[in-house]
C-alpha cells in the first residue's frame, strides 16, 4: 500500500510540470496577442458587439413598444429621425431602429459562431481522417471537398430558398456550415500528413495505440490552434452570407438581422431618404466582420513566429 501511494504521488508530481508548461505557453501567447495592436482593436470591437447582443434583451422588458419585430410606437406611423424616445429613429411602421440594431448583433453572433463552429468541426474531423488514413479514404474525402468547394455558397442557398421557401435561421446556419468546411479540411489534412511522420506518432503506434486514439490524443491537440484560427475567418464569411440572403429577401422573416434591416430600407424606398436607418446596420456588418478578421490576423501572428515583426 505504501508503494502504491508513493507511486501515485510521484505520478502527480510528474504531471505538475506539464500543466505548468501548458499554462506558461498560454500566457506567453496571450502576451504576444496583447502586444499586437490589430488584435487588441479587434478584441475591443468584438466586446462592444457582444455587449450589444446582451443589451438586446433589455428593450422589450422596458416597454413592449421597443420589441424589434412586433413593437410599434402608437404615436408614429412612418419613418422618423432620431428623438428622445428613439435614439436612432424608427422604421416605416414606427419600430425602434436601435432595438433592431441590438437584435441584429445577437443574430450575427448566433449565425456566425454557430455556422463557423459546425464547419470547423466537420473540416477538422474530415481533414484528420483523410490525412491519417490516406489512400482511398483520402481520395474520396478530398474529391468530395473539391466538389463542394467549387460550388458558390450564396447561389446554392438561394436555390434552396426558391425550392423550399423561406428558410429559418438555423437552416441557414446549417447550409452555410455544410458548404464552408472543405477549405479547412484541406489545410488540416496537410498538417496531419506532416504530423503523422513525427517520432511521437510512431512511438504511439509501437505502444499499441489505436488510430482513433492517435487522432484524438496526439494529432487533434496539434491542429486545434490552426482550426481556431480559421474559425475566426469563417465567422466573418457566415455573417456576410446571412446578411446578403436577408437583403435579397431569402432570410428568416421571423428574426431581425442587419441584412433584414437593409432589405426593409430598400423595399420601402428609404434608401436615400433615411440615412439614420440605412447607415447603422451597414456599418455594423462592416465592423463586426473587420473585427473577426483582425482577431484572426493577430492569432495568425501568434501561431506563426515568422509573421511577427522583429524589434529594432
Amino acid at each position: 500500500m505504501v508503494t502504491n501511494t508513493s507511486d501515485s504521488m510521484a505520478g502527480a508530481l510528474d504531471m505538475l510540470p506539464k500543466k505548468r508548461q501548458k499554462i506558461s505557453a498560454f500566457n506567453e501567447k496571450w502576451l504576444i496577442f496583447k502586444e499586437n495592436f490589430i488584435g487588441r482593436a479587434g478584441l475591443i470591437l468584438l466586446s462592444l458587439f457582444a455587449l450589444m447582443a446582451l443589451l438586446s434583451f433589455i428593450p422589450p422588458l422596458i416597454d413592449p413598444m421597443y420589441h424589434p419585430m412586433t413593437g410599434v410606437d402608437p404615436k408614429i406611423s412612418c419613418s422618423v429621425g432620431p428623438s428622445i424616445h428613439h435614439w436612432l429613429g424608427t422604421d416605416f411602421i414606427g419600430r425602434d431602429i436601435l432595438s433592431q440594431l441590438l437584435a441584429g448583433a445577437k443574430i450575427a453572433f448566433m449565425v456566425g459562431i454557430s455556422s463557423a463552429f459546425i464547419s470547423i468541426v466537420l473540416g477538422t474531423s474530415i481533414g484528420m481522417i483523410a490525412g491519417y488514413f490516406g489512400r482511398y479514404i483520402d481520395a474520396i474525402l478530398m474529391r468530395l471537398a473539391d466538389i463542394i468547394m467549387v460550388m458558390p455558397t450564396l447561389l446554392v442557398v438561394l436555390i434552396f430558398s426558391s425550392l423550399f421557401g423561406q428558410l429559418n435561421i438555423w437552416t441557414i446556419v446549417l447550409v452555410i456550415a455544410l458548404f464552408r468546411w472543405p477549405g479547412v479540411s484541406r489545410v488540416i489534412r496537410a498538417q496531419t500528413l506532416t504530423l503523422k511522420q513525427r517520432p511521437f506518432i510512431e512511438a504511439a503506434k509501437l505502444a499499441g495505440a489505436s488510430p482513433i486514439r492517435i487522432i484524438l490524443r496526439h494529432i487533434m491537440p496539434n491542429v486545434l490552434p490552426l482550426s481556431l484560427l480559421y474559425m475566426t475567418f469563417r465567422v466573418s464569411s457566415a455573417i456576410i452570407i446571412e446578411a446578403a440572403l436577408a437583403f435579397l429577401g431569402f432570410g428568416d422573416p421571423s428574426s431581425v438581422s442587419w441584412g433584414m434591416m437593409l432589405q426593409w430600407v430598400w423595399k420601402t424606398g428609404h434608401m436615400f431618404q433615411a440615412p439614420y436607418w440605412l447607415l447603422p446596420p451597414g456599418i455594423c456588418i462592416s465592423l463586426i466582420t473587420l473585427s473577426f478578421y483582425m482577431v484572426g490576423r493577430a492569432m495568425d501572428e501568434v501561431l506563426d513566429p515568422r509573421l511577427r515583426k522583429e524589434d529594432d
